[in-house]
């Protein structure tokens, strides 16, 4: 009896080991194309027949793929029962699609908690301190060697970060900013159990963006919170508060945020994704109060790790049980 296929896309980089095990289960195959029309075009030839399981080794998988969209979902084998995303986030996924399928989807959760919150415990600070604009102006040898170049920044201690979805991120990061004397407030779709929660006060949205000092963006991007952070949402804040955003950044409109920072209303950003990436809004580039990172909040050998491992745990779980060890919220209702 011949072995299952399981199909990589995209470079495993750190997890070689545990995705070439896999071929005592499976068959494990790659494709020939290196685009999305291309790619379409071999999975309709035929010569993708008797994949079961599909490791997507994002983002190097995006080259040959782009989004798996309604077409390349519909365009993959009928043999495809599982789709395996090496991220937390999965907004590049036409989930409805898949589920129409009958194509399970599992993703990266957990692993990647730690990191993503140490960035956003560093885009804090920095937002905070004002650190960006004393880098910038040691690159541009504006800094004259005396006193750092104004404003002065401010402490974390004693003010009120607002985390905008308390999931496994927003809860690492709540514990981690607390080292720093700062009390928290969350929103979610619902309120969280009390051991949950650890102490962090629920609040309505609207509070939320009255209260805080600081907001930082810990939400899954998808079509109810694109672009949830604008301008009605600016004029709700504490004037000259702080934004830090490590989720997606589909979820804050750039345009509305510079206008934002322009007026004074925002004072400082610290941003590690942006709405179309690699681009990135030439009004955030230019404000020396804006922090900017390449979107590198779980880029570390050890997470990068972990999440290979992660994935290749779910290729492996389909093959050898027909079940995922996790699939995305949409579809925990599902059996296939």
């Amino acid at each position: 009896m011949s072995k299952p296929k399981a199909l990589l896309l995209g470079q495993i980089d750190h997890a070689q080991d545990s995705w070439n095990a896999l071929s005592d289960i499976a068959e494990l195959v790659r494709p020939i194309a290196t685009s999305r029309e291309v790619f379409i075009k071999e999975c309709r030839s035929g010569k993708l027949d008797g994949v079961v399981a599909i490791c997507d080794r994002a983002p190097s998988s995006l080259a040959v793929t782009g989004k798996f969209d309604r077409e390349l979902i519909y365009a993959l084998p009928q043999s495809v029962k599982f789709l395996c995303h090496n991220g937390a986030g999965y907004d590049n996924i036409d989930v409805a699609a898949c589920s129409a399928r009958s194509i399970l989807v599992s993703n990266c959760p957990k692993v990647v908690d730690d990191a993503t919150a140490d960035t956003a415990v560093f885009l804090i600070l920095a937002a905070l301190r004002g650190f960006n604009n004393g880098i910038m102006a040691i690159r541009d040898r504006t800094w004259t060697g005396h006193v750092p170049p104004p404003p002065l920044g401010h402490d974390p201690q004693g003010k009120m970060l607002g985390i905008l979805g308390m999931g496994g991120i927003g809860r690492n990061l709540k514990r981690k900013v607390e080292v720093f004397g700062m009390r928290c407030i969350y929103h979610n779709r619902s309120r969280l159990h009390p051991e949950q929660a650890d102490g962090a006060e629920y609040v309505g949205f609207d509070e939320l963006l009255a209260k805080s000092d600081v907001l930082s963006l810990n939400l899954p991007l998808n079509k109810k919170t694109r672009n949830i952070i604008s301008t009605n949402e600016f004029a709700k804040m504490k004037r000259g508060i702080i934004i830090v955003n490590t989720a997606r950044g589909g979820v804050l409109d750039e345009d509305a945020l510079v206008r934002a920072l322009d007026e004074g209303q925002v004072l400082s950003v610290g941003l590690d994704v942006y709405q179309n990436e690699p681009d990135i809004h030439p009004g955030l580039l230019s404000n020396p109060h804006v922090c900017l990172l390449p979107h590198m909040g779980t880029s570390s050998v050890e997470t990068k790790t972990k999440m290979e491992e992660w994935n290749i745990g779910n290729v492996r779980a389909a093959l050898e049980t027909g079940r995922l060890n996790n699939v995305v919220p949409e579809q925990e209702h599902l059996s296939f």
